[in-house]
C-alpha cells in the first residue's frame, strides 16, 4: 500500500505544528523546512482545517496551530480524512470491470489487509510519534 504524497505532507504538517506547542505555523516556513510547494502546501492546510486537525488565525501574526492536543489525533483518522480512497485494486472502485470480480477471493483478502493496516494506525496518535523541534532542519 503506499499513500499520497498530499497523506505524506499532511502527516509532516502535523508533525511541525505539533513539536512547536501552542506556536502558530505558516505554510511559508513548513514549506521551507520540508523543501514542498507553498500552494501543495496550502491545499494540505487547507484539508487539515476542513477536517478539523489544525485550526487556522489569518492576518499578520496568523498562522495554524493544532486543533487539539496530539494525543488526541489518531493517525488512522489522518489517513482516512486524506488519502482519496483505498481502492488498491480495479475491484474496490466504482470503475470495476473485472471479469473474475463474483468468485475472485484476493478482494476479501485485499479487504482485510487494509482494515489491518488502518488499525495498526488507530492505535497510534501524533503524540507517539511527536518530534523536538531541534529534530527539524533550520527554517530556510
Amino acid at each position: 500500500m503506499q499513500l499520497t504524497d498530499f497523506t505524506d505532507y499532511s502527516l509532516r504538517v502535523l508533525l511541525y505544528a505539533a513539536s512547536q506547542g501552542d506556536r502558530r505555523i505558516t505554510i511559508e516556513e513548513t514549506a521551507g523546512i520540508y523543501g514542498i510547494s507553498r500552494a501543495h502546501l496550502m491545499k494540505v492546510v487547507n484539508q487539515l482545517t476542513n477536517t478539523g486537525f489544525l485550526t487556522s488565525v489569518r492576518g499578520r501574526s496568523g498562522g495554524v496551530v493544532l486543533a487539539k492536543p496530539p494525543e488526541k489525533i489518531r493517525l488512522g483518522d489522518v489517513i482516512r480524512a486524506t488519502e482519496p480512497d483505498f481502492a488498491l485494486v480495479e475491484c474496490f472502485g466504482s470503475e470495476n470491470h473485472c471479469a473474475i470480480t463474483p468468485r475472485c477471493k484476493l478482494r476479501g483478502v485485499l479487504s482485510e489487509a487494509r482494515a489491518g493496516f488502518l488499525a495498526t494506525l488507530d492505535r497510534y496518535t501524533l503524540a507517539d510519534i511527536a518530534l523536538k523541534p531541534r529534530d527539524f532542519p533550520p527554517k530556510t
